[in-house]
């Protein structure tokens, strides 16, 4: 039986709204004398039998689990659920109002860009910086420096103070200090989202790698596709509860089945990863080509894409589109620049996409969109998880689908000429 390295029991964690801190001069002295006598702080000390008031806000209620040695813990829900504040708690950033928390090992942290770098210390000495804060020998840190630098990606800068880094290169090295230097519980909050592609593909592999070698992982991510693929257990937070714990594909099915009967799907905050809203999603609407809404298609079913957006810009624009499958693994991608030059004007536009001879094979399907300015320097708008759909085993011609492999199946024209 696998060891339990966390464990969270009756864990709450309540804000007052409006103050940093304690607010006051004696409050503070109050709390600096209790806690050189050794006693709790009186600060802490709140009834979890009330409500929420006006100045007053649970982030998270009575919280219970435990992880296993080995284990990927997915943590979802919406914005404001409670999932950074938890992963704030477990790192010891933040202090609990109540409750407890017991932690088997050593624990290395990425809740935010830069988290624990000094910005007027090159990438090398905050590496050696961070790994000294964790406890690790001056030694320990130089085996794995080099591996260190090559995983991020940022060598050339190496020597370079990080408050002149960009935040891709901030996540780059960060998470690779993280991840690398040997800790028992590895923490990631959804800051990898701002990495590009490639990289983040990079770090779920390397994470696979740490709980492969028998340490944990706790991940918070928006991106159910990446949870499915990456999780053995997940967590799902509303309004500061658990509403429910167990293996991920249960989690994640209970979590989006409310909202994948929807086939006009409101853009919410939780699926904004990035952009400056100079144009804005506010719906995306599933159907077939005869225009009936419908979330359910066969193989060689076209598929099409109605989006309600709004411009605040007058501009030369390109919308784009990538399908997920359930691992988060881009199988299909459209840019419209490719084809077309799009100006765009203050107003509200529907903004329409349709596969066209392209068939997907079975499975479920997520929906990353977003819009740019013509010349790819400026995210107006990235939403993830906008759409969901599952393509059944069945072709669009009554045939029942023979298991062929691969995830996408052209039409083409075979032609066969007898050689002489």
């Amino acid at each position: 039986m696998s060891e339990v390295v966390i464990k969270v029991e009756s864990l709450s964690k309540q804000y007052r709204l409006g103050l940093v801190g304690t607010g006051t001069l004696v409050h503070d002295i109050n709390i600096w004398w209790h806690k050189i006598r050794g006693k709790e702080n009186p600060n802490l000390k709140i009834d979890a039998t009330k409500g929420e008031s006006n100045d007053l806000i649970w982030a998270l209620k009575d919280i219970n689990f435990e992880v296993k040695r080995g284990e990927v813990l997915g943590i979802i829900g919406k914005n404001g659920a409670g999932k950074s504040t938890l992963l704030k708690i477990l790192s010891k950033v933040t202090q609990p109002a109540t409750g407890s928390i017991k932690i088997k090992g050593r624990i290395a942290s990425l809740l935010e860009v830069g988290t624990g770098f000094h910005p007027e210390l090159t990438g090398r000495e905050n590496v050696f910086l961070n790994g000294a804060i964790m406890g690790m020998t001056k030694a320990e840190i130089a085996r794995k420096f080099d591996e260190i630098v090559d995983f991020s990606g940022v060598e050339k800068y190496i020597d370079t103070p990080v408050k002149r880094y960009s935040s891709g290169m901030y996540v780059r090295l960060a998470f690779a200090v993280a991840a690398h230097l040997e800790p028992e519980i590895l923490i990631v909050d959804e800051v990898l989202a701002v990495g590009d592609a490639e990289f983040q593909k990079k770090c779920l592999g390397k994470m696979k790698d740490v709980s492969g070698q028998g340490r944990t992982v706790l991940f918070v991510s928006h991106n159910m596709g990446v949870i499915s693929a990456i999780c053995t257990k997940a967590i799902w937070l509303e309004k500061g509860i658990i509403k429910m714990n167990g293996p991920t594909e249960k989690v994640i099915t209970t979590y989006l089945d409310p909202e994948e009967k929807q086939f006009t799907r409101t853009i919410k905050n939780e699926m904004r990863v990035r952009g400056n809203k100079a144009v804005e999603f506010f719906e995306c609407t599933i159907l077939n080509l005869s225009e009936a809404k419908k979330n359910f298609f066969v193989i060689g079913e076209d598929i099409r894409l109605d989006f309600l957006v709004e411009s605040k810009t007058t501009e030369d624009v390109g919308f784009w589109l990538i399908i997920r499958d359930r691992e988060g693994k881009p199988i299909l991608c459209s840019h419209q620049k490719d084809y077309t030059k799009q100006n765009i004007s203050p107003g509200r536009y529907v903004v329409s996409y349709q596969t066209n001879g392209i068939s997907l094979l079975p499975g479920n399907y997520f929906v990353t969109a977003g819009v740019l300015n013509y010349s790819y320097t400026n995210f107006f708008e990235w939403v993830e998880n906008c759409q969901s759909f599952e393509v059944l085993p069945a072709f669009k011609n009554g045939n029942k689908y023979d298991g062929r492999l691969g995830v996408v199946m052209q039409a083409a024209n075979w032609e066969v000429v007898k050689h002489d």
